[in-house]
């Protein structure tokens, strides 16, 4: 009997993270991905457009410049969300932005799916601004959800599953992408479309799973509703331990409010864990695993591989993150954090030496294009195995109730910021440094593996206070009774 009831409440935990990433992070890999293969239907759409509206057909530069835009549209749209998304966290709760958050992708699938019909090449714009609010948001708060609701001991591939979702949503987007189901000429307004079907799979389920518990308790006060969302997610067994753990974790930030990312920005005490989330929430986007995809059809091409089939071998690249990303889910607790950032940093700075080097000799020696393919598989493979998911479960970690979601809103921005710096630099710097434009990514590989050995420490098993006492001793800090290190100002601001 108690065997069948552990049994159920895993099914529960299990069920609530795929309610939360279906929805969620899904959306960020899926929507990245179905926008490549309609990449020429929608450039001669615009034209096509314009010369409707106008009598004059668009020069080329005005069509790629459209189209810059409308690619460009999709991080401004992430940074707006993950600014958003403290606010909504703090105020709506984990859950209920979750689900509200949906609302963005049913308009935008409307938009474009219309678009055509409409004649409206700005629908498109809007729609793609829209879908990068969605995912702005729930790469912020999905982690936070789960890893507040997920038991210690598997806080970290709980949450670690939002990578998993974002892999799994690359490589559907991929396939869905072909012109055998919805990459054609013809159905391309139903592929953008097809984000709705996520979002409503999200609004029928996730209604059935508890909030975060430890939002109801330290946020809300709300004990009784805290214990009925633990019993939901643990069963009827003993909680005595979890809820005394979050108890001395409202204890100390009692009489404190949700912090705003200035009131972080400006906090010593929380010093260090603020430049580890900067540090890494930055090298995810510079470290240059997104510029593969941008390699990957031509290093194909060169290695012989048909053009018509090369979008098939593209969906093996998407596979590569995603059985990483559900291994690292599998190991992240057992080989710890630090060992899955420092190894995957270190292999794709190994990795973007050979690649570079492959790409200088790929007409000189003629089985050096199938090297390069190869590094193009094991740089996202060493990305997926540590960076691709441990740092969005470290801004969970490291800071406490109070400041979280202020900490997701820096985390989310410079990941957006930074995706939308490569995006528009990567063109200058192959144009600049051509074979070898991956150096300022080995770089950057480098200088986060250096930081990693020797300033993070390691969060694996540890409870929210024992993680905050680690850092603590680095921000030196003044220890209260409910076990937080806290610097003067909070300290002050507390006894008030």
């Amino acid at each position: 009997m108690d065997k069948l009831q552990r049994l159920l409440q895993n099914k529960i935990l299990i069920l609530t993270i795929c309610a939360a990433g279906i929805g969620g992070t899904f959306q960020y890999g899926y929507n990245i991905s179905i926008i490549n293969a309609p990449a020429s239907y929608i450039q001669v759409f615009m034209n096509t457009t314009w010369l409707e509206r106008m009598g004059v057909p668009l020069e080329s530069n005005m069509v790629l410049l459209l189209w810059s835009f409308t690619v460009s549209a999709y991080p401004l749209g992430g940074l707006t969300g993950a600014v958003a998304a403290g606010p909504m966290a703090i105020m709506l709760g984990r859950k209920m932005s979750l689900l509200l958050n949906n609302g963005f992708v049913i308009i935008a699938a409307a938009l474009s799916g219309c678009s055509r019909m409409a004649k409206s090449f700005e629908m498109i714009m809007l729609s793609r601004f829209l879908t990068g609010v969605n995912a702005g948001v729930s790469m912020n708060i999905q982690p936070m959800y789960l890893a507040e609701s997920a038991p210690k001991k598997l806080r970290g591939a709980v949450a670690l599953t939002s990578a998993s979702f974002t892999a799994l949503g690359l490589v559907l987007g991929q396939v869905v992408g072909l012109r055998e189901l919805l990459g054609g000429e013809e159905s391309w307004p139903f592929l953008l479309a097809s984000n709705v079907v996520p979002a409503l799979i999200q609004l029928t389920a996730l209604p059935w799973f508890p909030e975060s518990p430890r939002y109801l308790l330290i946020d809300r006060g709300d004990k009784e509703s805290c214990i009925s969302a633990l019993q939901k997610l643990r069963g009827t067994n003993d909680l005595s331990a979890e809820l005394e753990e979050m108890l001395a974790e409202q204890a100390a930030v009692k009489g404190q409010r949700a912090k705003n990312p200035w009131e972080l920005l400006q906090n010593p005490g929380q010093r260090w864990q603020l430049v580890s989330i900067v540090v890494l929430s930055s090298a995810m986007q510079l470290c240059g695993n997104d510029s593969m995809y941008f390699y990957a059809a031509y290093v194909f091409q060169e290695a012989g591989i048909p053009e018509d089939k090369i979008p098939y071998v593209v969906i093996g690249t998407g596979s590569c993150e995603l059985i990483t990303s559900v291994t690292c889910n599998m190991i992240i607790d057992y080989a710890g954090r630090r060992p899955l950032l420092l190894g995957g940093y270190i292999f794709m700075a190994a990795w973007a030496i050979v690649f570079m080097v492959a790409l200088s000799q790929q007409t000189q020696i003629s089985w050096m294009p199938y090297l390069s393919m190869a590094c193009i598989f094991a740089y996202i493979l060493s990305f997926g195995i540590g960076p691709a998911g441990v740092t969005g479960v470290l801004p969970t970690e490291v800071f406490d109730q109070m400041s979280r979601p202020a900490a997701y809103m820096i985390c989310g921005s410079l990941l957006w910021f930074n995706l939308f710096v490569v995006g528009t630099a990567f063109p200058f710097i192959v144009k600049s440094l051509a074979h070898f434009c991956y150096i300022p990514f080995l770089v950057v590989c480098v200088c986060t593996a250096l930081y990693v050995w020797f300033f993070l420490p390691e969060t694996k098993g540890k409870s929210f206070l024992e993680i905050s006492e680690e850092f603590g001793k680095r921000n030196f800090k003044t220890k209260t009774r409910g076990g937080f290190y806290k610097g003067p100002e909070e300290i002050k601001t507390t006894s008030l």
